[in-house]
């Protein structure tokens, strides 16, 4: 039996090598939004994120209106089979956020990079936030398509400080909302 046991070293020990170093800044995580969103807000949630407003009810407070570190939880859709979560880092005017969010744009083609102070439109007909435009890298503008938000997560702890630059473009998103 210790044989055995004693066998399985390397493959242990590969295995923990191959396990990625935590990264020295969120900006250089590379990965899913749920877990970014996770390490951001501080909401403790699991799973898909369009299971994260269910899941909330009850141990966070949930709302329609943004928040600076509340975590945008975009409801299941055909675009968003498995939803998307991104974490409020600005709030611009009624109707205009920035987001920090993972796994949107694509960075030299692949997906998962983290963006900072991302514009995020409320197309909404009521301006309830319960569907948006997302700014797209790849278009350098807001995306097209419309999604259907199922609310605002609100987490009980304070959001990395990483969450939002020292001085975002405040402009540049009031004219990609604006000017269309």
């Amino acid at each position: 039996m210790r044989q055995k046991s004693l066998a399985a070293l390397p493959i242990l020990a590969a295995a923990l090598c191959a396990v990625p170093a935590p990264a020295a800044s969120l900006l250089d995580y590379v990965g899913e939004c749920v877990p970014f969103a996770r390490t951001v807000s501080g909401v403790q949630i699991y799973g898909d994120a369009w299971t994260w407003w269910d899941q909330a009810k009850g141990r966070y407070q949930r709302g329609e209106r943004p928040q600076i570190g509340a975590v945008l939880v975009f409801a299941r859709s055909p675009r968003l089979p498995r939803g998307h979560v991104a974490v409020v880092s600005r709030v611009v005017d009624s109707r205009v956020l920035m987001i920090t969010h993972a796994n949107w744009s694509r960075f030299d083609g692949e997906r998962g990079h983290v963006e900072r102070d991302v514009t995020l439109f409320d197309v909404s007909p009521r301006g309830d936030w319960s569907e948006v435009k997302v700014w797209y890298r790849d278009n350098r503008a807001l995306g097209s398509t419309t999604y259907p938000i199922a609310g605002f997560i609100y987490g009980d702890s304070r959001p990395s400080p990483e969450l939002t630059s020292a001085h975002p473009d405040y402009v540049g998103s009031l004219i990609d909302a604006y000017a269309r």
